[in-house]
């Protein structure tokens, strides 16, 4: 099990304060712990958090005592991408608690032999429900299973482990084929009828000028 020390945390210190000593602030809570600020290693917090995930239980050692606790909230600086503040809460062995989970997709899909077929994941992690020391890591979803572009993987079917609810909708979708169809460039025909249109209207008003011009020579001749 993992471990965490923590420390009492002054309210009145400012968190700007102790973020630059090196400390994150934090809370730890539960249906029978009351609220209770605290400090902890921020580096030894980060490592925690990747190795557990927010569904392995940790042993947070404060004030002499030990509480099993889940990483249940993490504020993110939005820029530098690093944790602001740590909710934890306090868990009972024999009462069932709600958690988010990683999915890891696994294997490949068949259907990417389609031209222009792609894989779209539209969930990266599910709901469950259990007993904190039931509660798995991550689940896996196999994308071998799409065979074809209309195939698709939908929540309920991801294999829990036994005692595991699932509370993501079970038909929402976690993964599907996306075909992209290019179209061709349209050339525009060529329309004879037009130019022959014109040609034949220059040709008229030509001819209507000879025939004006050769009237008007024959008028002359008989002047004289």
């Amino acid at each position: 099990m993992p471990k965490l020390i923590a420390e009492k945390r002054d309210t009145n210190t400012k968190a700007t304060v102790l973020r630059r000593e090196g400390k994150l602030p934090a809370v730890f809570y539960g249906r029978k712990a009351k609220t209770t600020p605290i400090s902890l290693e921020q580096g030894e917090f980060i490592k925690t958090w990747k190795d557990a995930g927010e569904s392995t239980i940790i042993d947070l050692s404060y004030d002499g005592k030990e509480v099993n606790v889940l990483i249940h909230d993490v504020a993110i600086d939005p820029v530098k991408e690093t944790p602001l503040h740590v909710d934890f809460y306090v868990v009972e062995a024999d009462r069932p608690v709600e958690v988010h989970i990683p999915i890891e997709f696994d294997g490949d899909a068949p259907a990417l032999k389609e031209e222009g077929a792609s894989v779209v994941k539209v969930l990266y992690e599910i709901e469950i429900k259990g007993l904190p020391k039931e509660l798995p890591q991550q689940v896996s979803v196999d994308l071998s299973s799409l065979k074809t572009v209309d195939d698709q993987i939908i929540a309920k079917d991801i294999k829990l482990p036994d005692g595991i609810e699932l509370i993501t909708n079970p038909d929402d979708v976690i993964a599907s084929i996306s075909v992209t169809v290019e179209k061709e460039e349209e050339t525009p025909e060529f329309d004879a009828s037009a130019v022959e249109v014109e040609k034949k209207g220059k040709d008229d008003k030509d001819g209507a000028g000879e025939k004006e011009g050769g009237e008007k020579s024959a008028e002359a001749e008989k002047k004289q």
